[in-house]
């Protein structure tokens, strides 16, 4: 228990929670809390909605990601220093945001949202693939539990905190507290670690833009791998689409209530989670645990259905919420964890940029699919859809079980190898 503790104190578990906390932090200042911003201006709804356009940069990220593994910046090494230069551009935009207001300057407000996104976007590549390259084998399911803790905690402040702050001092003054906290990440960065192992990155086209599909596509079972991917998450995403608007317009819950209750159990139930999950992995393996947490994910969806009989009963809301938010944090760290394991660390910012976008598919394209099903057949018919969405991913997992089988292996391999160098170097 005590070892397993201890590992709480690494500074590369400190340094990745810290890395999350940068890389949530831009999310909502270029969507959710500017449109906040662009709505007390009186901007039209239709601007407002053009907005969300800011965010492709998130989506597209893959494209620019073999760069990043080809190129290294002058300081800090290949991670490290696409990481600060990320950084430094995401915090003199959001600063540049205080010079503009929504109702004089919207299209300038609006590219620099933009830039946001996409500096955003390029930090995460960094960051993913340098949280995937210093973590050791063992680490990895904590590690992700901290990046995801982190990146909620980041959201909660620039999502929830900045909307406090803007109604008391003003919105230039919360955007300017905002490029400060980035320096956060900054500070996380210059103090980071580099990778025990330092690798030579592509050195020319063909490496550094084909090779990382062949390497991935040479696996065994590969294309069940990404099938699953895709899949894996599903239920859960088509669920969550519409959980806030089950809340308001069927349960009847103000807005207030709404807003309470996800944003504070939500992110108690998704830190709880992600922290539960990661100690589990290492406890009982990769493929049990994304089996039994894919399970939970599944089956919790449905707690929602108990609030169809009780009304806005704020006690078994609060459960729902919890219980949901608990049940996907945990698959999230199992699972965010399995995307690190899958990586080559000659061509990881583009492998996770891509296994990242392919994850979020579901997401992205669940959204109209779950109006259809609620609006034509109803809230118990919608809930018990997101569990026969989950299904897939589950059998998915069992038939490409041999593959976890042999990542764990290497684990333990890689483990036993690192107990054995220490002792050497105790002698």
């Amino acid at each position: 228990m005590k070892n397993s503790l201890a590992i709480f104190t690494e500074k590369r578990i400190l340094v990745t929670l810290l890395l999350g906390f940068s890389s949530g932090l831009p999310l909502a200042l270029s969507s959710s809390t500017l449109q906040a911003w662009f709505a007390v201006s009186g901007i039209s709804l239709k601007e407002i909605g053009l907005m969300g356009l800011a965010g492709l940069p998130y989506t597209f990220k893959f494209l620019w990601a073999p760069l990043m593994d080809r190129w290294v910046p002058p300081l800090l090494g290949r991670r490290r220093g696409w990481m600060l230069v990320c950084q430094f551009f995401l915090c003199l935009t959001i600063l540049s945001m205080i010079f503009f207001t929504p109702d004089e300057h919207t299209k300038v407000l609006f590219v620099l949202a933009c830039f946001i996104a996409f500096f955003s976007a390029s930090q995460d590549i960094a960051v993913d693939a340098y949280r995937t390259d210093v973590l050791k084998a063992e680490e990895r399911p904590l590690g992700a539990a901290m990046a995801v803790n982190g990146y909620r905690i980041a959201m909660l402040v620039s999502g929830g905190v900045a909307l406090v702050m803007a109604d008391v001092v003003g919105w230039r003054a919360t955007y300017l507290f905002m490029a400060v906290l980035m320096g956060i990440g900054m500070v996380a960065t210059l103090i980071g670690p580099n990778p025990e192992k330092e690798v030579k990155p592509p050195s020319n086209l063909l490496e550094f833009v084909v090779s990382p599909f062949a390497d991935f596509l040479k696996r065994p079972q590969a294309v069940w791998i990404l099938l699953f991917i895709v899949f894996y998450k599903l239920g859960d995403a088509f669920a969550g689409s519409l959980t806030q608007t089950f809340l308001i317009r069927k349960v009847e819950m103000s807005l207030s209530e709404v807003g309470v209750l996800v944003k504070s159990l939500g992110f108690l139930g998704t830190i709880l989670g992600t922290t539960t999950g990661a100690l589990c992995v290492a406890k009982i393996g990769w493929f049990r645990s994304l089996l039994i947490f894919g399970i939970l994910q599944c089956i919790s969806n449905l707690l929602y259905l108990v609030l169809l009989w009780t009304g806005p009963n704020y006690g078994m809301a609060g459960i729902a919420i919890f219980g949901e938010n608990f049940c996907a944090g945990m698959g999230t760290a199992a699972f965010v964890g399995l995307l690190m394991g899958l990586c080559n660390p000659r061509f990881t910012a583009f492998q996770y940029a891509l296994l990242s976008s392919l994850s979020a598919v579901g997401r992205v394209f669940i959204g109209p699919i779950a109006g259809v099903v609620a609006h034509e057949y109803g809230w118990i018919q919608y809930f018990l859809v997101s569990v026969i969405f989950s299904v897939p991913g589950l059998l998915l997992l069992c038939i490409f079980k041999q593959s976890i089988s042999l990542m764990t292996e290497t684990q333990k391999v890689e483990r036993e190898q690192l107990q054995s160098d220490m002792a050497a170097s105790t002698t």
